[in-house]
């Protein structure tokens, strides 16, 4: 297993061990002990699952508000995506940047978001199956979230959609910028 720090400090990507033979691959998806050894100390309570049926599905940007924030390791199952981490911590030196990460059903590869993240994804090809691990509970009331076209941010979804016009959540077309959202991460304090 191989750990890569991003741009932003805390923000992994993690290559699992993939043992193939004639048979098709084995790969250990999580384990806590090595989890903890590459630096990803957060005790995960919750898993959820995802689908989206066409290429340029856009979910994100979103995250939950303390006490409810929560850490998630996400992976693609099947399919194709662009993975993004906006960092939405007031005060952070890196804050309103953004990482971004291929993850896919070859690469098999992880991304490790920490609390005080946005974090949404882009779908690039039909039938994706998106897998979160999570560390706290889903709570509606904490629910956040921003554009994703918050041009102060500046993701660079033009050139990850390739042309292709978003599929959208009603919620995701109307969201505030970052600047008017309802964010309470405050770097160093609660994240």
């Amino acid at each position: 297993m191989k750990v890569t720090e991003t741009a932003i400090p805390g923000v992994l990507i993690v290559d699992t061990d993939v043992f193939g033979d004639n048979r098709g691959y084995f790969t250990e998806t999580y384990s806590k002990p090595k989890y903890e050894k590459l630096g990803i100390n957060v005790d995960f309570v919750q898993d959820n699952m995802s689908f989206s049926a066409v290429p340029g599905t856009l979910r994100g940007l979103h995250w939950q508000n303390p006490p409810y924030a929560q850490s998630k390791l996400v992976s693609c199952t099947k399919g194709k995506v662009i993975d993004v981490a906006v960092d939405i911590r007031k005060g952070s030196p890196t804050f309103g940047q953004w990482v971004s990460v291929e993850l896919s059903e070859d690469n098999h590869r992880q991304f490790f978001i920490p609390q005080g993240f946005a974090h949404g994804f882009l779908t690039l090809t039909p039938d994706v199956e998106f897998r979160y691990k999570v560390d706290n509970v889903y709570n509606k009331e904490s629910e956040g979230g921003m554009r994703y076209d918050d041009p102060t941010v500046s993701v660079d979804w033009g050139t990850l959609l390739q042309g292709i016009e978003p599929v959208l959540s009603e919620k995701d077309k109307s969201g505030p910028t970052l600047e008017q959202s309802d964010n309470l991460f405050i770097y160093g304090e609660n994240c």
